[in-house]
């Protein structure tokens, strides 16, 4: 035997050790949707209401009908596709940077960088996954002893910064994106889509709303205006004191900081559209105002979309 197919076949053999055939399907369809750029958020094997949107944004799209399982989906969409895994190595510069995450602004302020506090956290977000689903995917690992050398089993994605040197797009060997030429926000729905000139779906991507309904904004078009690959944060309080003076606190950037990897700012004071440290609570009505994203989908979005795009608030 080979030895490509003698890691395909150990693969297959660990995932179907960790998970049942049935969330095995499911789990291949996730990552083959998600490599369409149809996004559930986070990968975990289990199917919900992300995963069924984007099964349904990518069949669509394509004009073919919305098989009625994730297994009818894998048989008849995916069964061929190949090498959805790759065996990733843990190097020193990875366990040199973690970060312990300090409590306060103040302290955080101080930081070089917003870092992951551990490897899950990290190789979770390489692969697009849960860090549950990153632990059912790889049973025998003791997360709390890793080190240096020691390989994961992970969803096969391209890193996050090959979507963040799209910019600027007139550098010398900048990565080819398309170009989107509408974003859709929808409120109801919590996803943000993008399309190209022609109409066809470029991306979709679960997304976090405001909590409160007054802190909307209004429905209708807005622009792109200012994208900003791993921003910093300017910490201000939500409560001070009548009399106090605001203490703010400039956040640095990190896949930590409180607006991810990347900040698509719109024509509208205070919005935008960014990542987050924490994706696996992507999808709930729970942010101050901004649209939240994975940190992966935010790249994959900034990386899509030049200065001036349409952005289409939907009810």
């Amino acid at each position: 035997m080979c030895r490509g197919m003698t890691l395909c076949l150990l693969n297959s053999l660990m995932v179907c050790a960790a998970m049942t055939f049935a969330e095995t399907k499911t789990l291949a369809v996730q990552i083959c949707l998600d490599r369409a750029g149809c996004s559930c958020n986070t990968i975990d094997g289990q199917w919900g209401r992300k995963s069924q949107s984007a099964l349904e944004h990518y069949c669509r799209d394509r004009r073919i009908p919305v098989p009625n399982s994730p297994e009818a989906a894998y048989d008849t969409l995916f069964s061929k596709e190949k090498n959805l895994f790759k065996r990733a190595t843990v190097t020193s510069a990875d366990i040199d940077s973690l970060v312990r995450m300090p409590d306060t602004p103040a302290e955080k302020s101080a930081l070089d960088r917003m870092g992951y506090a551990t490897i899950k956290e990290m190789f979770a977000e390489r692969g697009h996954m849960s860090r549950r689903g990153l632990e059912r995917l790889n049973p025998g690992v003791d997360w709390e002893k890793i080190k240096a050398g020691d390989t994961i089993l992970l969803p096969d994605f391209p890193p996050m910064e090959s979507e963040l040197a799209a910019w600027p797009r007139s550098r010398p060997n900048a990565p080819k994106r398309p170009d989107a030429a509408l974003v859709k926000v929808s409120l109801a729905r919590c996803e943000i889509t993008a399309y190209d000139k022609s109409g066809r779906l470029l991306g979709l991507y679960p997304c976090s709303i405001a909590r409160s309904k007054a802190k909307l904004p209004p429905r209708g078009v807005l622009k792109l205006a200012t994208p900003v690959a791993n921003p910093n944060y300017t910490y201000t309080p939500d409560f001070v004191p009548p009399g106090a003076k605001v203490s703010r606190h400039i956040l640095p950037a990190g896949p930590r900081c409180p607006v991810g990897v990347a900040w698509l700012g719109l024509d509208l004071a205070g919005y935008g559209i960014h990542g987050t440290p924490t994706p696996e609570t992507i999808g709930n009505a729970e942010s101050h105002g901004c649209f939240r994203l994975s940190n992966w989908n935010a790249a994959r979005l900034y990386a899509l979309c030049p200065v001036g795009v349409r952005v289409l608030i939907e009810p």
